[in-house]
């Protein structure tokens, strides 16, 4: 198990739910951390509410993951603020609760641009220092429905489902070169990512759904992050017993289909 103190940690999504739970906890760890979500009040505040010994260790990089044109600058201050990113958590993102013969194409491209777009240049942008150093670690905040598809999560589903695609052949290629890949599938964390959700025509879902109200606290998820980054694990799941769709999914496919069309998923 490897150790994250003195660790340059980048973490998008940092200003809330699971990546503002993920900053509290690296401070524990001794990491120095750039912050980084479109709010940068927002992230001012999560860092003052780290430890005052740590605060020195944290940098705030505000940036939006849907700006394509804006992120490979980005990233280069992201290098230039510790001296390098040994690790890059990519949690930013957005979901969505709307039925496919309702969504605009646009509210479909929108979350695929900040998903999955954001995410890869980041990386794509990051890679040329990890490789010159022989050492990274991609984490990604991917879901459950990146394994597989529920009702109202059409387009969220294929982003994530997008991540593990191309993050699973990165892993493949790099391995050699000491990069490694970290998939996160968390489940029902009780955080604000259904209020935040895009409805069909791109609004704000302002519900919580019943099932994320129940959920994980954030603070355990990020605890559970952290020791899969620590054990360098491949792929994790992480939530209460709906982590177990993913096997009925592989090994009882006609099972979990039954299911999966009547589950309550809102």
């Amino acid at each position: 198990m490897k150790s994250l103190k003195g660790k340059t940690i980048w973490i998008t999504g940092a200003s809330s739910g699971i990546g503002e739970a993920l900053v509290y906890e690296l401070c524990n760890e001794g990491a120095m951390l750039i912050l980084s979500s479109r709010r940068e009040s927002e992230l001012e505040r999560v860092k003052n509410k780290c430890p005052t010994e740590t605060q020195d260790n944290i940098k705030i990089l505000p940036l939006d993951l849907a700006d394509s044109n804006a992120l490979k600058e980005k990233t280069e201050i992201a290098l230039r603020l510790f001296g390098g990113v040994d690790l890059l958590i990519n949690s930013g993102g957005i979901s969505q609760r709307s039925l496919v013969r309702d969504t605009l194409v646009s509210v479909d491209r929108q979350v695929m641009e900040i998903n999955f777009f954001g995410s890869i240049a980041l990386s794509k942008y990051l890679l040329p220092s990890m490789l010159n150093n022989k050492s990274g670690h991609f984490i990604n905040i991917s879901s459950l429905v990146g394994k597989f598809g529920t009702p109202y999560r059409s387009g969220y589903a294929a982003s994530k489902h997008a991540l593990h695609g191309f993050y699973d052949s990165l892993r493949a290629e790099l391995w050699k070169e000491n990069i490694k890949v970290t998939m996160i599938c968390p489940g029902f964390i009780k955080t604000n990512v259904s209020i935040n959700a895009m409805t069909e025509k791109g609004e704000k879902s302002n519900k919580m759904d019943e099932a994320q109200a129940k959920g994980m606290a954030p603070d355990l998820c990020a605890r559970k992050i952290i020791s899969a980054i620590k054990k360098e694990k491949e792929e994790v799941y992480i939530g209460g017993k709906e982590v177990y769709a993913v096997l009925l999914k592989r090994f009882f496919p006609r099972i979990f289909s039954s299911m999966i069309k009547t589950a309550k998923v809102r």
